[in-house]
């Protein structure tokens, strides 16, 4: 079975470097024209999904924007993730789940056994309970081909007290996560499956993401401040392993495919000048 870094590597390759964000609130969908109910939700998930599912290697929908309409809205989700499948494009559920034992047990089932109906290639998850409290997500995404993001340093202002506090040891919070999922990728070629995510905004973290050796995932592009150029500061000589991830910057050109599928190209060429490398 292929693994999720070897998949990612290729997609990549072939369709450029950038993750598109499905973040349909109540602003976007007025922006659009849509009300803000599950027609507009399906209506705006399934624009994105045509103009952009063929030519984006990674969308990531933000499950919280589908799971507040109900079960409606998680049959929508249901249906884009099939959908994009479909396309070819890879598909990173944003959830950011953490918990321990059973519960995170169900938590991998639910998003990383091919015979649930969410299945993705690949989640986000919060690792404050212990990056070994996900080992049963670390474990289902290895037998079945799948990825996990784990939260390292975002770019909200309240993440900093936790993650960059210090242990006995005398690393950042922020640097033990980093370090623990470096292990877990330790020696997979040409990409590990289990990666990071770190805000485009922060800029200069001070901590060491050398040997992490997965994918970094860089939300906080466009709309929330940062520029392709801002990659530099943050990653260094990390940059080829960065997964630009833009939402609002790109779904505001909507609610017209060919205006999306013109702002993502736009996103995605900016990105390739900085990390390097062609599609």
């Amino acid at each position: 079975m292929e693994s999720f870094g070897a998949r990612l590597h290729r997609t990549v390759t072939e369709r450029g470097p950038l993750c598109v964000g499905i973040d349909p609130h109540p602003g976007l969908l007025a922006r659009w024209g849509l009300d803000d109910d599950v027609d507009g939700l399906e209506r705006f998930a399934r624009t994105v999904v045509e103009a952009l599912g063929d030519q984006v290697a990674v969308i990531k929908p933000q499950s919280a924007f589908f799971e507040r309409y109900g079960s409606r809205g998680v049959a929508v989700l249901e249906s884009i993730i099939r959908q994009l499948r479909d396309q070819g494009a890879l598909v990173l559920l944003d959830v950011k789940r953490g918990d321990i034992g059973s519960t995170v047990r169900a938590y991998a089932s639910a998003y990383l056994d091919p015979s649930s109906s969410l299945y993705v290639d690949a989640v986000t998850a919060s690792p404050y309970l212990g990056v070994g409290s996900l080992a049963p997500m670390f474990e289902l995404a290895a037998e079945h081909g799948g990825g996990v993001f784990v939260l390292a340093l975002t770019s909200n202002p309240e993440g900093a007290a936790v993650q960059r506090a210090h242990g006995a040891d005398g690393r950042t919070v922020a640097q033990t996560v980093i370090d623990e999922i470096a292990q877990l990728n330790a020696g997979a070629d040409p990409l590990g499956s289990m990666g990071l995510v770190v805000g485009a905004t922060i800029g200069e973290t001070g901590h060491d993401l050398s040997a992490v050796n997965g994918p970094l995932l860089a939300p906080g592009l466009g709309a929330q401040g940062a520029t392709a150029a801002d990659l530099r500061v943050v990653f260094g000589s990390s940059l080829p392993s960065v997964l630009p991830s833009y939402s609002r910057e790109i779904l505001s050109a909507g609610p017209d495919p060919q205006a999306l599928r013109a702002a993502a190209h736009r996103a995605a060429g900016e990105c390739r000048a900085v990390l390097g490398g062609s599609s």
